[in-house]
């Protein structure tokens, strides 16, 4: 039996959990081929190992024609909340074009993973993860689940990272995760309507109706949890305490984060396997 653990103590991302499964040894190339079968286009995914602190791990992205685009995406609003209200009117205009050229509802992403090879299991956790986030996002700006459009999550590099992570299980035959409490930083992170408290609201509302513990760390002002990693956290994990007692550790690896913390700004994940 293959336990992993993740060791949060910087916060979770979907680029540091995939990078931490490749430090473990997860085959890049097979994890190429497996996300080749969602059938879409645009993308590059980078493997680096180096050292940070001194200590090596790696560092995985997902690289997007045109660069990242992180935020939610309100439907045609009206009100004061609505997206605009954040910008002047030429670049509001220029930020709607382009966020809801990336943009993606719910449906259109379950549908594309329905329609691709991948396996039924890939298939039903990437889908649970992705509405688990959607919920967040349509409580938090008080709007139906189906008007919910993304970007952070919908576009095409947040897409191969959820979906890699599902992957990325499943190469690596995990049968059980379990967590270390999650830390979150402090203070606020600008996003594409404004600003946002740490942790950001999404990832507070996924939250609710969960045991998922999270510190914060005062002393660092940004973001550590992204509503990619609270989304992975919240459906895969099985239970959060210290490191397992009745199994081996057989290896460990280090995923980046990409956010310059002031300190080392990794996930550590452990694998482990059951004692005879």
């Amino acid at each position: 039996m293959r336990t992993l653990y993740l060791d949060a103590f910087s916060g979770i991302s979907g680029d540091m959990f995939l990078g931490a499964m490749l430090d473990l040894g997860l085959d890049f190339e097979a994890l190429k081929t497996e996300l080749a079968k969602l059938h879409v286009s645009g993308y590059e995914l980078t493997s680096d190992r180096l050292a940070k602190s001194s200590i090596y791990g790696t560092s995985f992205d997902v690289q997007v024609a045109g660069g990242k685009d992180h935020g939610f995406i309100e439907h045609h609003h009206h009100d004061d909340t609505a997206e605009v209200a954040h910008h002047d009117h030429d670049h509001a205009e220029t930020e709607h074009h382009h966020h809801h050229h990336n943009a993606r509802h719910l449906t259109e992403i379950t549908a594309l993973i329905d329609a691709s090879a991948l396996s039924a299991t890939v298939k039903a956790r990437s889908k649970a993860i992705f509405t688990e986030i959607a919920k967040a996002e349509a409580t938090v700006h008080n709007m139906p689940l189906a008007d919910v459009h993304f970007h952070e999550v919908g576009a095409l590099d947040s897409i191969v990272d959820i979906v890699g992570c599902c992957v990325a299980l499943e190469l690596m035959q995990i049968d059980t995760i379990l967590a270390s409490p999650l830390t979150d930083g402090s203070g606020f992170i600008n996003v594409a309507h404004g600003q946002m408290p740490v942790p950001v609201p999404a990832v507070m509302q996924m939250r609710v109706g969960s045991a998922i513990p999270i510190q914060q760390r005062l002393d660092i002002h940004t973001e550590l949890i992204t509503p990619t990693g609270m989304g992975l956290v919240k459906t895969l994990v099985h239970d959060f305490g210290p490191l397992p007692t009745e199994a081996n550790p057989t290896k460990v690896g280090y995923g980046f984060g990409k956010r310059d913390t002031g300190g080392f700004n990794a996930l550590r994940a452990v694998l482990f396997e059951k004692k005879n």
